[in-house]
């Protein structure tokens, strides 16, 4: 398992590396953002978003991976625009994937307090990128910098939401969904590590517990048999389906590599993450974060932030097609 400690030299570099790739980029046209983006133009932004992530935090430490997960789905439907968050009939917002994201509330306060310090130049998409970041950080995980300068998008479509992986996706499925976004399949296997922190509920991993086969009887055998009657005490077969379970067992407040420990045991809780172990295409990046031995060895919290430097960059709006919403929940 790696740590959050390692030499300053090799935070350095990873740092001049992400800095380098963001540059090439906006230099190549292909994104608009840049670290440091709002310096003069709202110098206080980022400790605004992160004073505002910290203090709903220590109110309610759910809305960290909250906000993880609810910037990913933006950026799989529609770019990173903030398009999630739009109020209104058939919006992302009201389908099923997306009806169990929590965190409005901080997007919205920290908005509020930025139009105050600065109006009508932080978008809701970089407010978003930025609390993901924060939220990161708050459950013990490494900080990355996070180029900004997104614009909010103007579209939100909920039969678009298809577009996000689920929990029943194969691991080509899943390939294909990221791959169609530019993201290779370390990008896939890094930004599933994410699971590190957060929960499930019973709904959508209960069916492997009970009735996993087409023919209704028995538990999916890639479970590890200790874990399956301790999950099946947790989740029983006609027991209440909204009780959550942490997707981390053992370590689901704490942003670390155990997650993909559990995957080699048997002990992931959605059937999508699990097959990242029994796939080789997957399996071979879980086993790099766990250093096994004879493959090179990857750094979850740093290759986290690197894939999530990627990913923020997908599908960027741009003066034509975006703005800067007044509030988030609305276009202007």
């Amino acid at each position: 398992m790696f740590h959050k400690y390692c030499s300053s030299i090799s935070l350095f570099m990873y740092f001049v590396l992400v800095g380098l790739a963001t540059t090439l980029h906006m230099v190549q046209g292909q994104v608009t953002t840049r670290v440091g983006f709002y310096s003069r133009t709202c110098p206080r932004a980022e400790l605004i978003v992160k004073q505002t992530v910290e203090a709903h935090f220590n109110s309610n430490p759910s809305i960290a991976p909250g906000l993880l997960r609810m910037h990913f789905h933006d950026c799989f439907v529609q770019g990173c625009d903030a398009s999630v968050l739009l109020n209104g009939a058939n919006t992302e917002k009201t389908a099923g994937p997306n009806l169990g994201l929590r965190g409005w509330e901080v997007i919205n306060d920290a908005k509020t307090k930025l139009e105050t310090a600065c109006p009508g130049v932080v978008s809701c998409a970089d407010i978003l990128a930025l609390a993901a970041r924060d939220s990161v950080v708050l459950t013990k995980g490494f900080s990355w910098n996070v180029p900004t300068g997104r614009r909010d998008g103007k579209v939100s479509l909920a039969s678009e939401t298809s577009n996000l992986p689920g929990f029943r996706d194969s691991v080509d499925v899943q390939k294909a969904k990221f791959q169609a976004l530019g993201l290779n399949t370390q990008d896939l296997v890094t930004l599933v590590g994410g699971h590190t922190i957060g929960t499930s509920a019973c709904q959508f991993f209960r069916y492997r517990l009970y009735n996993f086969t087409t023919t209704g009887n028995g538990a999916d055998p890639t479970i590890n048999p200790l874990f399956l009657s301790q999950l099946q005490s947790l989740c029983p077969q006609n027991g209440d389906a909204a009780r959550h379970v942490d997707l981390d067992a053992g370590s689901g407040n704490q942003f670390d590599a155990t997650f993909f420990r559990n995957l080699q045991n048997g002990r992931g809780i959605l059937e999508s993450d699990q097959k990242l172990w029994t796939d080789a295409s997957t399996k071979s990046f879980v086993q790099r974060f766990l250093g096994v031995r004879g493959l090179q060895a990857l750094n979850f919290n740093l290759e986290f932030g690197r894939s999530m430097v990627k990913m923020s960059n997908i599908g960027i709006k741009s003066a034509t097609n975006g703005e800067i919403r007044r509030i988030c929940s609305a276009i202007n």
